[in-house]
């Protein structure tokens, strides 16, 4: 607690509890998909689009929800998008109909992703943390939600052997109706007077619109959204195709989710000394050699485990590092809705990611041209954050706020 003062304790420790919630239980929708396509009849593409949905309406919305927590909080964010999110969760154990399913697990949770997930809960950590240590509390906070991946997939996996996989979600979402009382204890200490800067919102985006960074790094996040989606919507299924236990892809996420606790915030630690933009170059290489590695040699169980630890070093060590980007290039006043500006990048990624896959397999009967797009994409990627530099706007030069 030392490194940090006791409101931004507080405010990180409650965001962290928040982001393990949330993301943990938002990881493992990947395990309903066979389940409930064999139960209704239905291909992987009406999972793979519900899913896709969320990701694009979670974007969609979260520059306004990020708008609405940069004036109003982000606890009440919080308190909002929890009650949508456990909304969406039990309506989606008792859908029957792909409709059901898209405006359930698709617009529902969605809409409480964005109110409940990183853009907002970043933008709290990195405006109570001071600029020197804004890198590193903002990786705590997302391994924070890797935590959450780790510690839940085994528990959602069991919930749904237990109870069915209807009845596990009507549980998870009483876990998430929690997020409601966090986020009311959610509190914001007031900003500096040296940060009371009255740009406007209107400034502020035209201001990031006129950045080229700006929008290198959003095309760049495109790539980690389609990435990561496919990987945790259509992996556990891939590797049943391959004829492994449906057991490996559970463990493979779960693995996934313990080395990104050490990434992201090897990765928020790394980008208080040295180059932010440098190190996702360097990350999204990685990740083509990675999944080179996976796709290319033999599949075995235990390659599929070398895979999961790798691409966790490697899997959201991208969001501390493109947030803390964006707060050192225009300040943390508008962060909550600048970050969310490229989230949705991230989110179309997503989308794309996620429907892709479902749409590929069911007209191939194979993954394998996702996993070759996959590989192009990170090469995408690092070209794409190699101009950028670490430098903030005219404004904050001029007037030496972090604002």
């Amino acid at each position: 607690m030392s490194a940090f003062s006791r409101a931004a304790f507080w405010v990180l420790v409650l965001s962290s509890v928040v982001l393990t919630l949330s993301l943990g239980v938002r990881h493992g929708f990947g395990l309903f998909l066979a389940p409930m396509s064999a139960d209704f009849g239905w291909g992987r593409e009406v999972f793979a689009f519900a899913i896709a949905l969320q990701n694009l309406i979670w974007g969609l919305a979260q520059p306004f929800t990020g708008a609405l927590a940069d004036r109003y909080g982000a606890g009440r964010t919080v308190v909002i998008g929890g009650i949508l999110y456990a909304s969406g969760l039990v309506l989606m154990g008792l859908s029957d109909t792909p409709l059901g399913l898209s405006m359930s697990a698709g617009v529902l949770i969605g809409l409480g992703l964005s109110g409940t997930s990183f853009s907002v809960l970043l933008a709290a950590v990195g405006r109570a943390a001071t600029p020197e240590k804004r890198s590193m509390a903002m990786g705590i906070a997302a391994a924070a939600g890797s935590f959450g991946q780790f510690a839940m997939l085994p528990g959602t996996l069991g919930l749904m052997d237990w109870l069915g996989w209807s009845s596990a979600l009507l549980a998870l979402g009483l876990m998430i109706a929690l997020l409601v009382p966090l986020g009311a204890c959610l509190r914001e200490a007031p900003a500096p007077a040296a940060t009371q800067y009255t740009q406007t919102l209107g400034e502020a985006l035209r201001e990031a619109a006129g950045h080229s960074g700006f929008w290198l790094l959003a095309l760049g996040f495109f790539v980690c959204g389609f990435q990561v989606v496919f990987i945790g919507v259509h992996l556990p299924a891939y590797l049943v195709d391959q004829h492994l236990p449906a057991y490996v892809g559970t463990t493979v996420l779960a693995l996934v989710g313990l080395f990104n606790i050490f990434g992201t915030y090897g990765a928020g630690w790394l980008g208080g000394r040295m180059s932010k933009p440098r190190l996702l170059v360097t990350l999204y290489l990685l990740r083509g050699v990675v999944i080179v590695a996976f796709f290319y040699t033999p599949l075995t169980e235990w390659t599929a485990y070398a895979f999961g630890m790798a691409m966790g070093l490697l899997w959201l060590s991208t969001v501390p590092l493109t947030n803390g980007t964006v707060a050192t290039l225009f300040g943390v006043r508008n962060l909550s809705m600048l970050g969310g500006l490229v989230f949705l990048f991230h989110q179309l990624g997503s989308f794309m990611g996620g429907w892709l896959g479902g749409y590929v397999y069911d007209r191939t009967g194979s993954y394998d041209l996702v996993w070759e797009i996959s590989i192009l994409l990170s090469l995408m990627a690092a070209l794409l954050n190699w101009p950028v530099r670490e430098q903030p706007v005219e404004r904050l030069r001029v007037s030496g706020a972090s604002a």
